[in-house]
């Protein structure tokens, strides 16, 4: 890439349809040469986004502004971005060639050199030899390493991905997140990413912004995210975190004892004083014990059990509602029905400041 990477910044930018507000006043700023995911259930506005970055949606007010140039007012041809869409939208009629070679031909490029820079995009990602192929003849892995090529080809400031695992099983898209991963560190690109995939936005990002209704829930690491969740929605959609209700009987500076339901423990206070507390518990801080409690525990029930290989998920009724459990223990099956014993792990157990959602 001769290119440097380019920033993105949204400065208090709103996209109405109507009477009807699909981006309310969002800021924010992608670093250059890092990777920022937008995640979201359906319909909190993240394709909105993207779009809006791209140019194929205009904003209704704030500033959009890449690389520092203000680009809010600038049709998508005239910004230096690209994005790889969900459906790929490969020519089916064209080589794998002509695909990537498509771009560079329509500006004007010669052919010769059209040609050049696709052979090393498609060297790029992995797709030597096949470039006489058509798109029907290629794998869904494959497909979309032509759709990445063909984005690369022109070189953008700012490379979009809107789904991009959507049409892949489920083992080929760990294996492709993992590349498009690779390949924006490798050629130190500016990427945002859209997805309502929690776990692949955790492995792949630099940053997650979490929106909800057209708004920002949270930004930051994923890490702070998962350990950190601003509130009750980023704590339940990040994670499948189990919501319980506790109460601070101490602060010891930075950290709390907390005692939820008979089970004492001690969790960073985030900000928390004495008194009813909302947290976020996550899956695998749940632990079951089949016999008598070797430490403070409350008993439970198994609702639901299913094995997945490498761990078990549970669901069980207690008397903090019923909790969603990951097990990596290396037992049997606990059976629907079966008594248990439940406690919670120091880690993975978090204060939400806020009771809002």
């Amino acid at each position: 890439m001769t290119k440097s990477p380019a920033s993105v910044e949204f400065r208090s930018v709103t996209k109405r349809y109507g009477s009807v507000t699909a981006v309310d006043d969002i800021s924010f700023t992608i670093e250059p040469g890092s990777l920022v995911t937008l995640l979201g259930p359906s319909g909190c506005g993240k394709t909105t986004t993207l779009r809006l970055i791209a140019g194929l949606e205009m904003a209704s007010s704030g500033r959009i502004l890449i690389g520092g140039k203000d680009v809010t007012r600038l049709s998508a041809a005239e910004r230096d971005v690209s994005m790889v869409f969900q459906s790929y939208a490969l020519f089916p009629h064209l080589s794998v060639l002509e695909n990537v070679a498509y771009g560079p031909t329509v500006q004007g490029l010669p052919k010769h050199r059209a040609r050049e820079m696709a052979l090393e995009k498609l060297a790029l990602v992995g797709l030597q030899g096949l470039e006489r192929r058509s798109p029907s003849e290629l794998s869904g892995g494959q497909q979309q390493r032509v759709a990445v090529a063909r984005a690369l080809v022109l070189e953008p400031q700012v490379l979009l991905f809107d789904e991009p695992l959507s049409n892949l099983d489920a083992k080929l898209r760990r294996r492709v997140r993992d590349d498009i991963r690779e390949l924006q560190k490798r050629l130190n690109l500016t990427v945002a990413y859209v997805t309502h995939d929690q776990e692949e936005a955790l492995a792949v990002s630099d940053r997650i912004i979490v929106m909800s209704d057209g708004r920002i829930a949270q930004s930051g690491t994923p890490r702070q995210l998962y350990e950190e969740p601003a509130n009750l929605f980023v704590a339940d959609f990040i994670g499948d975190a189990n919501l319980v209700d506790g109460v601070v009987v101490e602060e010891r500076g930075e950290r709390a004892l907390v005692r939820i339901d008979g089970i004492t423990i001690e969790v960073p206070r985030r900000g928390a004083g004495l008194g009813p507390v909302r947290l976020a518990v996550r899956p695998t801080a749940v632990l079951l014990q089949r016999t008598g409690p070797g430490r403070q525990a409350v008993e439970g029930r198994i609702a639901k059990a299913a094995y997945l290989g490498k761990h078990a998920e549970y669901l069980v009724a207690s008397p903090m509602g019923e909790l969603f459990a990951i097990d990596r223990a290396d037992g049997p099956l606990l059976e629907e029905g079966a008594p248990v014993w439940i406690s919670l792990a120091d880690r993975e157990v978090a204060i939400v400041p806020s009771a809002e959602g």
